[in-house]
């Protein structure tokens, strides 16, 4: 429990500081406006000439908006900033002052900067999931509804330990901030089925960049296409991922040399 609570805590600390720029949130809420709009056009234009795309339906691919966007809230709200000043305290040699808090350091590094106005995303998010639910009715049942949770969950996990691993680089590079940017570029992707790319992309999106797991594997739970088999490789590779994150951090702790070295 020392992950959520810390998370509270430093929730409770970004909600504070973010209120003093208050316009942020205007300018978080116009950013979030034109993404969706964006999103909601280009559905609009692909299914002014098709019924489906690749077998994806309308409410479906509205689903798929929803779980992209509830992606994005999540990384911009904290693993975003907080891997960001992570390396940004690894460059400084500030990093001392995390890791001899009398808590982990890896979950500390995780949750210690939030930016809470990406909270918009997430709400953006469930309101377009709720509206694509509303659509395909009685198609999602009881085993839809389970399965897009654990997937849910197992892309958000995916998700934290690509971009941890990712930022844990900087222990033996100083410059990887190309690199989170290329990631942020697949991740739009995202906001199609993966199986519209062509193979080396849809490999790439799938076991190089796994954006796919993010959200296309939670969205076709609530399409009812999603297999057992994909749902069991999906929390396979989270819990894999979350192992390996954490044996890099390990590694990459013991290579570093701060302020006090």
């Amino acid at each position: 429990m020392g992950f959520f609570r810390l998370l509270a805590v430093y929730l409770k600390v970004g909600v504070l500081s973010e209120l003093e720029y208050r316009v942020n949130f205007y300018i978080q809420l116009l950013r979030s406006a034109i993404g969706l709009t964006t999103g909601l056009a280009g559905l609009s234009i692909v299914f002014g000439h098709t019924d489906t795309l690749w077998g994806w339906r309308q409410p479906e691919l509205l689903a798929l908006l929803g779980v992209y966007f509830l992606g994005s809230g999540l990384i911009g709200l904290v693993i975003q900033p907080s891997m960001q000043r992570f390396m940004e305290d690894v460059r400084q040699g500030t990093l001392d002052f995390v890791l001899t808090k009398p808590e982990d350091s890896q979950v500390l590094v995780s949750v210690r900067q939030v930016q809470i106005w990406k909270v918009v995303d997430l709400l953006l998010g469930v309101v377009v999931i709720g509206i694509a639910l509303v659509q395909l009715g009685e198609a999602v049942g009881f085993w839809q509804a389970v399965s897009f949770v654990v997937a849910l969950l197992s892309g958000a996990t995916i998700i934290y330990a690509f971009w941890l691993m990712l930022a844990t680089l900087s222990f033996w590079f100083v410059k990887i901030e190309n690199i989170l940017v290329i990631f942020q570029s697949m991740y739009q992707a995202g906001r199609w089925p993966v199986g519209i790319y062509p193979l080396w992309l849809r490999s790439t999106l799938t076991f190089v960049v796994p954006v796919a797991f993010a959200t296309t594997v939670p969205a076709e739970a609530l399409a009812g296409r999603l297999t057992p088999e994909t749902l069991a490789g999906s929390v396979a590779l989270a819990a894999v991922l979350l192992v390996v994150s954490r044996r890099v951090w390990s590694i990459g702790v013991r290579q570093y040399a701060g302020a006090s070295a």
